[in-house]
């Protein structure tokens, strides 16, 4: 058992550690084809050259913003859309959670010229907002399918006691629900961000202003006609995987436990 956590904790390791020692190399290293060597001397200024030539503190903010209102969007409506299929008494209940279902099944690919079209004439294309809601969209199925699990597993006598009280409906889906489903909430959090911080196609695809780039597009600042800086482009992909790292293994945790929070009745 031992070997094979080994191997496991390797495999996924090893990738990582080779991506740092790829930026830490000079072009003529990486050129030479010795891709498993360690570099002979450490080439930080890689990391420089990746913050200042490839914009990386302008493209960061863009992504921490696009990431961060796409997963407050996420919450708001995915906690709501689950809270009304799970404990509302209502025909259409299973046919909406259907919907989304369905959803998790459609690529993003696919949407692509019909959504160019809708944002086209209605002016959002190359703004921020033309991420955020397909992001949005695609980040609900899941999110729901999640959230709902959880929701299912709460005891009803907990709401009847809060309308006994005089309690509204979304006064118990403010004090009582959203802070029982803290777990899975967070879950949704963390997969969303994950998802969402390294999407290239749809950035790609409806943004073309400088100004308005996410982190993916700085990778191109260090490729001209004829050559490259292997190195920087090295050295940028572990700043921008950095974010994404640190926080899955703060919070993988936290991710295993809301994923099987609705697994077992509460």
């Amino acid at each position: 058992m031992l070997l094979l956590l080994a191997v496991l904790l390797v495999t996924q390791l090893y990738p990582l550690l080779w991506l740092f020692a790829y930026s830490l190399k000079t072009n003529e290293e990486i050129l030479s084809g010795s891709f498993f060597s360690l570099p002979s001397a450490a080439q930080w200024s890689n990391f420089a050259d990746a913050i200042e030539a490839g914009n990386y503190f302008r493209y960061l903010g863009n992504s921490l913003l696009v990431t961060s209102l796409t997963m407050a969007g996420v919450i708001l409506l995915s906690s709501l859309a689950a809270f009304a299929i799970t404990r509302f008494r209502w025909k259409g209940g299973q046919l909406v959670m259907l919907v989304f279902l369905v959803g998790m099944m459609i690529p993003m690919q696919a949407t692509l010229l019909p959504l160019m079209v809708v944002f086209k004439h209605a002016g959002i294309l190359n703004t921020h907002l033309s991420l955020i809601l397909p992001y949005i969209a695609f980040q609900m199925p899941i999110s729901v399918f999640i959230l709902s699990g959880f929701m299912r597993t709460i005891p009803h006598e907990i709401e009847e006691s809060a309308v006994v009280d005089g309690a509204g409906v979304f006064r118990i889906f403010r004090s009582i629900i959203l802070p029982i489903s803290v777990p899975p909430l967070m879950t949704v959090c963390i997969l969303t961000f994950i998802n969402i911080w390294n999407e290239y196609i749809l950035a790609a695809t409806f943004v073309s202003a400088e100004r308005l780039k996410t982190l993916p597009f700085g990778v191109y600042s260090f490729v001209s006609q004829y050559s490259a800086n292997y190195g920087a482009i090295g050295a940028y992909l572990v700043l921008g995987a950095a974010p994404v790292i640190l926080i899955y293994f703060l919070l993988a945790e936290r991710i295993t436990k809301g994923m099987v929070a609705g697994a077992v009745k509460g």
